[in-house]
């Protein structure tokens, strides 16, 4: 009809998407034109390695400027998702850890529950050429794999945010559960903060023997509490045990 607005109303919800040293801009403007299509709006980059911002990157963002324009940049990925709640990790690779691993159907439909809720949720995909190495997998509450070629099953990091951020938007259908959830999530800067609390007190009473072995036991611990899907209330609860265990009369601050 003559005469009509025929723009529509820009989708920008949903979660974090989050690049871990991700190495050409082309494929982080391929990203956000990919997050654009399917109404994600959020971009966080970790150590970029050519920097930020990036020309080839808005090059190829379609357009894609309230993504480009927003971007945040981290020096690592404990601060990238330190305000999110619930995380999930892409890899192909088979990980020695015990995680629940979802296809990319059933983590969007999770993601969708748990963003309606009101918790701040988010996805993070690898580098271009390895992924994500196994201790930043370790931050992420549960995995998420692709169900692709075994011969052939590396993706290109925007294909893989591409193919979330399409099955986000499909979930917009997805039944949500009844009833508000009984606490606030915590925050990954919550469980950060009872992590540095819990491995200071066990290295001060040289828990972590033989030393060689300290990091694999360190993996073991958090995702025991990573797979425990805390409260704020449950870490404060956990820290205040922490304390008494080593002599504390008084509670750690929540910010410690």
């Amino acid at each position: 009809m003559a005469g009509t607005d025929r723009r529509q109303n820009l989708i920008a919800e949903g979660p974090v998407i989050v690049l871990v040293n991700p190495q050409l801009g082309q494929n982080i403007g391929a990203a956000a034109r990919a997050m654009a299509n399917f109404g994600l709006a959020e971009l966080r980059l970790v150590d970029p390695r050519d920097g930020w911002p990036n020309e080839d990157a808005r090059a190829n963002a379609a357009k894609a400027d309230h993504i480009i324009e927003g971007v945040q940049v981290f020096d690592n990925l404990r601060e990238a998702i330190a305000d999110l709640s619930f995380v999930f990790a892409t890899t192909a690779r088979q990980r020695e850890m015990l995680k629940p691993v979802r296809g990319p159907d059933e983590a969007a439909d999770e993601l969708r529950v748990r963003h309606t809720r009101g918790e701040r949720v988010g996805i993070l995909f690898g580098r271009e050429r390895w992924g994500l190495e196994s201790v930043e997998v370790a931050l992420a509450n549960e995995i998420v794999t692709f169900p692709v070629n075994p011969a052939f099953a590396s993706l290109n990091i925007s294909q893989a945010v591409l193919l979330m951020s399409y099955e986000w938007m499909r979930s917009g259908s997805a039944e949500l559960p009844i009833g508000e959830p009984p606490s606030l999530p915590a925050r990954k800067e919550d469980l950060f903060g009872l992590f540095d609390h819990l491995e200071e007190v066990l290295d001060r009473e040289n828990y972590f023997r033989p030393p060689h072995k300290r990091a694999t036991m360190v993996e073991n611990l958090r995702n025991i509490f990573q797979k425990a899907q805390l409260s704020q209330q449950e870490i404060h609860a956990l820290r205040g045990v922490v304390a008494t265990l080593e002599g504390r009369k008084t509670r750690p601050r929540k910010d410690r």
